[in-house]
């Protein structure tokens, strides 16, 4: 019996090993055999022979299947099964951390969607083309027959009775000054007898030689040239120093005469007709034909507008504008826009200078009703109909 026991004892520890690895692994330790203790996976004597021969083969009573599971071995069995349950539930949290940050990466930031452009939804392949629709081009106003330099004919009116050395000035023979000359000279001849310094005549029945030319008046057409005059250009035939003028601008017309001159540095609308009446009429003070000037300017524009609205005393006289404004353009510059209705030698700038307003540039923009609009500097064109129409109101019967 003993050696059976001892057997018995020895399957038993074996069954506790066994127990043990089925602790390890399960969390299972069959330490307890029969109410007794199993050190290290040996089976003690007093555990072999106090076991019945039915516990052979690692069989467990009822009280240790149902009694809390004690020893080294169950205690590093749920050591062990703690670490891996907690293992896994760190496992599943980093897990659902990842997707919790993926997520938020991949989401739209509510707060900055309102901010940032959206992107617009692509075209389907087989839709066609959104229509664009275009901006309907500006009718453009007729004009006068004639175009660049030559610009264009008006019907001629008869000028009636002059004096002889403008008749041969308007014949384009000469200038103002050179038929001055001529005349004092003697060479100019009036139905065959010497002119006068001042003598009347009358192109249209009179018979006018100069240096035995015959001086012809056109009376069939005008001639009218819209010239946008360029800063460094003389307004005037010819320049004893040689500059530019702006006659070198435009086609060489007979009898050719500037309308309202414009300074050497400044720029803007300058007409140009064939028409002496008009010219005279035109730039006569009792007209009182608008004339638009911007200057940019620096100094205290806003102060400048005041004093100006109530009139600028000048060495020549007091000087109101009809219309005066100024808008700022940054830098300390400023757009000071002026109208008046006299042609007074340098007048806006001297206005500007009594004013305390520094000039940079000055530009005409309008003479009556012939606007400069977007007519590059150094070109011309020829009077729009309305232009002509305008025109022919501002000049006496």
């Amino acid at each position: 019996m003993s050696g059976r026991d001892g057997r018995s004892g020895g399957t038993g520890g074996a069954g506790a090993g066994k127990g043990r690895s089925a602790g390890g692994s399960g969390g299972r330790a069959g330490g307890e055999r029969a109410g007794g203790r199993s050190t290290g996976g040996k089976a003690s004597a007093g555990s072999g022979r106090g076991a019945k021969p039915g516990a052979r083969g690692g069989e467990r009573s009822a009280s240790t299947r149902g009694g809390p599971k004690s020893g080294p071995g169950a205690r590093a069995g749920a050591s062990k099964s703690a670490g891996s349950a907690e293992g896994r539930t760190r496992d599943f949290t980093d897990t659902a951390r990842s997707v919790k940050t993926a997520t938020k990466r991949s989401a739209p930031n509510p707060a900055s969607r309102s901010n940032a452009p959206t992107t617009p939804p692509l075209r389907p392949l087989d839709d066609r083309p959104a229509r664009v629709r275009k901006p309907a081009a500006k009718r453009a106003e007729p004009v006068i027959p004639g175009s660049g330099g030559a610009g264009g004919n008006v019907k001629a009116e008869p000028e009636g009775p002059m004096r002889v050395q403008r008749a041969v000035a308007r014949a384009g023979l000469t200038s103002r000054r050179e038929a001055d000359r001529a005349v004092a000279e003697g060479r100019v001849l009036v139905n065959g007898e010497v002119a006068t310094i001042g003598q009347v005549v009358d192109p249209a029945r009179d018979t006018i030689t100069l240096d035995g030319d015959a001086v012809r008046a056109n009376l069939q057409q005008h001639r009218w040239i819209v010239l946008h005059k360029p800063a460094a250009v003389m307004t005037t035939r010819k320049d004893p120093e040689g500059r530019t003028t702006v006659f070198d601008l435009v086609h060489k017309v007979p009898g050719l005469v500037y309308v309202g001159r414009l300074d050497f540095m400044t720029e803007g609308v300058l007409l140009l007709t064939t028409d002496g009446r008009a010219a005279h009429a035109l730039t006569h003070p009792s007209r009182e034909v608008e004339r638009t000037y911007v200057a940019t300017v620096r100094g205290d524009a806003a102060t400048a507008v005041r004093e100006a609205r109530r009139g600028v005393q000048l060495e020549d006289g007091l000087v109101v504008p009809r219309e005066v404004s100024a808008t700022p353009l940054g830098n300390r510059r400023w757009a000071f826009e002026v109208t008046i209705t006299e042609g007074k030698t340098h007048e806006v700038r001297r206005m500007c200078d009594a004013l305390g307003l520094e000039v940079d540039r000055l530009v005409r923009t309008t003479f009556g009703p012939v606007k400069l609009g977007d007519l590059a500097p150094g070109a011309t064109r020829a009077l729009t109909t309305k232009e002509q129409t305008m025109l022919e109101a501002l000049v006496p019967a």
